[in-house]
Formats: structure tokens, sequence, C-alpha cells
């Protein structure tokens, strides 16, 4: 299907499963569709790899290389396409090939000149064969990967069985793995990353489930050296901490399978994080009245350092991050001594915070140290407005 000029979309078909329930009471479904859609004309699909049934074609060598015989003719008739309908000499025994009347050599008279001139023509191993062959060197390719399809066998995408498999043999331990009847194999997940995402790509996974996707992430950059990220969100609680996270910590660390035998990690770290349950702001942007200062002291560190907060959240010095200090004013931290409960940035405040001798970041509801801030190597970020994304 295509929408606008730029948009196009295309089902393609995936067999779901390599064996027919023969309990079903009317035709056994065994594949599944996968929309793959672009929202603009920027996006461009890429080769997949190629595989070792590819690469296996490639069984004969010459001077020049490795290549594979390709068949001479094409799908015309001799009416149809009469120019190229001739005869070709084989140049070993001198015997005339006509081509059938239905099925004419794919190539004119001059094609097959330059064909033999640059030694492109095939006559099998002896030399003495019946028909003419096209020789495709492995060298020459244009580009060293396959063309995507529309139907994705079992071999190439993986299936169902298999998949269910594979999350058994890593969260063999744990009991509720049971309840996951159809988790995606990675290898399908894989596929798709390796037609749609580039090595530096991030991945979104709304529905998370038991962590298929970031496990075929964590594959895939491992096979291509790729840099790839992921953001997975799983809306069930007791999922995400005792399956979807517990995967991607055993997928990327290692992991002791259900018959003690240690497989090696794929390397990478991930952050688990929780949402709030409220929003910390108000509909008019303000910070909450009942939001605590632990609350919003997670907040304010995953918004500068990009990681999960891991202190206890009973100082305004929340921590140190590369080098640089970052400090939360709010909520009475301060036990109401100074103006506000400790909430502005006052020079006596700031002498009564713990001492970092680098730079400082400091959230506040206001900053009156005026110049001074700037000398003590203060960056002042004011709440809620510093927060707002």
């Amino acid at each position: 299907m295509k929408s606008g000029d730029n948009q196009w979309g295309i089902w393609v078909g995936w067999l779901i499963d390599q064996t027919v329930p023969n309990d079903h009471k009317s035709i056994a479904p065994m594949h599944d569709f996968i929309l793959v859609y672009q929202r603009s004309g920027q996006w461009k699909r890429n080769l997949l790899p190629r595989t070792e049934d590819k690469d296996k074609q490639y069984k004969y060598e010459d001077d020049k290389g490795v290549f594979r015989s390709s068949d001479y003719t094409c799908a015309k008739t001799a009416e149809e396409r009469p120019n190229l309908y001739y005869p070709i000499v084989n140049p070993n025994t001198g015997e005339e090939i006509w081509p059938k009347r239905t099925r004419v050599w794919a190539y004119s008279r001059e094609e097959h000149e330059r064909n033999v001139e640059h030694g492109l023509v095939y006559w099998g191993k002896t030399g003495k064969g019946k028909v003419p062959a096209y020789k495709r060197y492995k060298h020459a390719l244009r580009n060293d990967g396959v063309v995507p399809q529309t139907l994705w066998t079992h071999d190439f995408a993986g299936h169902t069985d298999a998949s269910r498999k594979e999350l058994r043999e890593i969260l063999h331990d744990i009991p509720s793995v049971s309840d996951f009847a159809t988790p995606k194999p990675s290898l399908l997940i894989q596929r798709i990353l390796q037609l749609a995402t580039n090595k530096d790509s991030l991945v979104l996974d709304s529905f998370a489930g038991s962590g298929t996707t970031a496990h075929a992430v964590l594959k895939q950059n491992a096979e291509d050296e790729g840099s790839r990220r992921f953001i997975l969100v799983e809306m069930d609680g007791d999922i995400a901490e005792k399956i979807t996270s517990e995967r991607i910590r055993r997928a990327a660390t290692g992991y002791k399978d259900a018959k003690n035998v240690f497989v090696e990690g794929l390397g990478s770290d991930f952050q688990y994080c929780r949402l709030s349950k409220e929003p910390l702001f108000a509909a008019d942007g303000k910070i909450r009245d009942d939001v605590t200062f632990a609350q919003l002291a997670e907040f304010v560190w995953f918004a500068e350092t990009g990681t999960g907060y891991t202190g206890t959240a009973d100082s305004p010095l929340l921590g140190e991050h590369e080098g640089r200090a970052i400090y939360l004013l709010y909520n009475g931290i301060l036990k109401d001594k100074t103006v506000g409960g400790g909430n502005v940035l006052t020079g006596p405040v700031f002498d009564s915070l713990p001492a970092f001798s680098g730079p400082k970041t400091i959230y506040a509801a206001a900053n009156r140290m005026g110049t001074r801030a700037a000398r003590e190597g203060v960056v002042f970020k004011q709440t809620p407005y510093a927060l707002e994304v």
C-alpha cells in the first residue's frame, strides 16, 4: 500500500510455526504479518546480510576469482524477442547451440560477444557443456547484501517454538516465564534491525513483554560492532522487573542455562527506570504541592545525568557526576534554617551546603547570590522551569 509520494507500507509474511496443529478445526494458521512502513522518503532500507546458503552458490573459481553460474536464457519466446534467438558456438567443441524457441538467450549478439571477450561465458567444468551459463563473480558484487523479500521463512527469521525455548533457557529458574506462550524470536527482530537501522540507531519498543527487542539489539551490536541503543516500555511492573529486565541483564552479562552451562554475555549495559504514578507537575507547570524531595531528586538527577538515581536523597548534594556536583534546594531540605525553607540560593545558603571544589549545578526556586555564583563555579537552574522537559 502507498500513501503520498514519500510514504509507503508493505506487509511481510512471516511463517510463525514449523508444525501444523493436527487438532485445528478449519485451515491451520501458519503465518503472521509484519507491517513495514516509512514516514518519509529520507529513510532507505538496508540490504540484508548475505547468508551462508547465498555464499555457497559461489562454488566455482578461475584465475579471476570465485564465481557462480547463472542462467544464460530469459523467459521470452523467439516470437517476442527475435533478436535474442540466434546460435552460439561452444569454442571448445565447435558445436552450434540454439536456445529453445520458448526461452531465448538473455543477451543480444553484441552483449554475448562482449561476454566472450571478457571471459564471462561458462561451459561447465570440462568446457564441453551443451548450454552456456553466465559467470557472476563474487568480487564484482555492487553491494554485499541481499534484497529483502515479502516472505520470511523459519530459517531466515525464526519461529515461535524456538523463541519459547530461547526464553526458557535464559529464564529457566523463573516460573512466570511460562506465561509467555508466543514470545517473538530474537532472530526476527534482528532481521528488522538489519533492514531498518544503522549502527547508531535508537530502537523503541512500547510493548516490551519478554524483552526480545533489547536482546536482539545486543545481539546485532555484537555481530556488527554497532552502538544501537534501545528504550523499552512495559506497563506491568511485575513483568518488567522479573522478566524483561532480568532477561536483558542476563543476555548482557552472561548466565547459566537450564543445564548449568555458562553462556557468555553479549556485553553492554542498561538502566531500569520506574515512571512516577502521578506527574510531578500540575497543569500550570508548577511542581505539585505533595511532591517530596526524594521524588524531585530522582527527576533532577536523571535530567542532569541521564542515569537512574541511587543516592539516599537526604542531602541537598545529590551526588557527583563526571566531575560536577549536583545540588537541589527544595521542600525544606535545609530544615527551614534559611530563606524559604532553603529553597532559594543565597550566600548563607550556599555557605551551608556540603562543600565541593569543582563545578556545581544548583537547582533552586531563585538565585540571590549575584555575581558570586559565577565566581564559585555555580550553574544555577530554576525550578520548576528548568525541568519542564
